[in-house]
């Protein structure tokens, strides 16, 4: 394991409700295929703290290349939703984006 992911980990020992801290290791472990655990983190981060915006993105993005095409459609819906009011119009047009590119 690298050592970034064993430094995430160590900081979530320490602070385990941490969405940013949970989003950053689930990244990580994009980068190592190891789809499994980052799905996991970034449900996680969903059960946690709805509105923390920039799970729903990677979470589609992932759900799409396990060929979960309505879970993605899912995340990315509800992650315009939440984005909208919190009135982050940048994540919203990059959820936005996603979803029409997986509808359309």
């Amino acid at each position: 394991m690298s050592e970034r992911i064993e430094k995430l980990k160590e900081f979530l020992r320490a602070s385990p409700a941490d969405c940013f801290l949970n989003h950053a290791l689930a990244l990580e472990y994009v980068k190592l295929g190891d789809d499994h655990a980052a799905r996991n983190l970034f449900e996680t981060n969903l059960r946690n703290d709805a509105g923390y915006v920039a799970t729903y993105y990677h979470l589609g993005k992932l759900l799409e290349r396990l060929g979960a095409q309505q879970e993605a459609i899912a995340t990315y819906e509800g992650g315009m939703a939440v984005a909208k009011a919190a009135k982050d119009m940048h994540t919203y047009n990059e959820l936005q984006a996603a979803y029409e590119d997986l509808v359309y």
